[in-house]
């Protein structure tokens, strides 16, 4: 199965919590007592269903068949003031990163970012009280008892969005996927036409004195992804959560340099106005092809706004340079 397959990062899920258990109505009996006071115990809790944090995930896949989750119900209360058994909680694992919305309002409901971090998304019924709670100077001998609360049934979506220090921006074919199997040994499809990574693929960079950083290759936007074209808004998602944007304009690129950046930009505005705010390092690609020359001449129509370096993945020509912005705008 290709990585392509194994991606899912979106799931929609039917989140089913447990009804409480009944209270019970006993009243106490024993060879020594024929008519005892209330002693009925309280029901036990639904089940709750919960997403938990799990850092060895990256991926929703485990999830993606698994329409309807189904948490156990509370077990009635008993004699003597004993409790009902709680239901059983479900435990959905997700990779961190993950949130998860109201799939009928699409209102956010919380997200998941650390390891083993536990939040209940759909909570299940309490369980009744029983008759003992109910006992009044007046009233010695109460014979009932309160039912359970009737679990929730709900439709809730879970989503990823990768969490990496770098995310590759750039319209199909920047290369992209080219300079990612280059500085990591990440291994994406690589192809010369639109939208050839459908997935993100997350590499691992190594850097100096042992230290690295992830780079996540966010497949091309496109002209009015952000406006929900193509496949754009699924991906342009992923770039939310990368605390750098390396921004990368091909050389041979039809526009100047310039005109390119721009474009780039203001889809990300389009989407998300708080993008803006992140660190961004522009990367001029497929470098090689340049003599002095004709680099010097380009140099001038560079935006000056950002730092920027001309590079090559296949000749290897300013990766360390690239490492280096890099790993000053993450550690800033």
């Amino acid at each position: 199965m290709s990585q392509g397959s194994n991606f899912v990062d979106y799931v929609k899920i039917c989140c089913r919590s447990g009804h409480g258990g009944p209270g019970s109505a006993h009243l106490h009996r024993d060879v020594f007592t024929a008519k005892g006071g209330p002693d009925g115990g309280d029901g036990g809790r639904g089940g709750h269903v919960i997403v938990k944090g799990n850092a060895q995930l990256w991926t929703l896949l485990h999830l993606k068949f698994r329409k309807h989750v189904i948490a156990g119900d509370g077990e009635s209360g008993g004699s003597s003031q004993r409790s009902g058994k709680t239901g059983r909680d479900e435990i959905l694992e997700v990779p961190l990163g993950t949130i998860a919305r109201d799939a009928e309002t699409g209102e956010i409901l919380f997200e998941i970012n650390t390891d083993g971090e536990t939040k209940i998304i759909t909570p299940g019924g309490r369980g009744g009280l029983g008759n003992w709670h109910f006992k009044t100077p007046t009233q010695q001998t109460p014979r009932f008892a309160q039912p359970g609360e009737d679990g929730k049934e709900d439709w809730n979506i879970l989503e990823l969005k990768l969490l990496a220090d770098v995310g590759l921006v750039g319209f199909p074919n920047a290369g992209k996927s080219t300079l990612l199997s280059v500085v990591s040994a990440a291994k994406p499809e690589i192809a010369d036409y639109a939208f050839t990574t459908l997935v993100p693929n997350l590499g691992i960079v190594s850097y100096r004195d042992n230290r690295s950083f992830v780079m996540a290759d966010i497949p091309g936007i496109i002209e009015g992804a952000s406006q929900g074209r193509g496949l754009g808004i699924r991906f342009l998602r992923h770039i939310e959560r990368n605390s750098t944007l390396l921004f990368m304009v091909p050389a041979d690129t039809n526009r100047t340099i310039k005109e390119e950046y721009e474009i780039l930009l203001n889809e990300l505005n389009e989407y998300n106005p708080e993008l803006m705010h992140k660190p961004r390092v522009l990367a001029i690609t497929k470098a090689d092809m340049l003599d002095k020359e004709l680099q010097d001449e380009m140099e001038k129509e560079v935006p000056k706004d950002v730092p920027h370096v001309f590079i090559s993945s296949v000749a290897q020509k300013g990766i360390t340079e690239l490492k280096d912005m890099l790993w000053k705008e993450i550690t800033r």
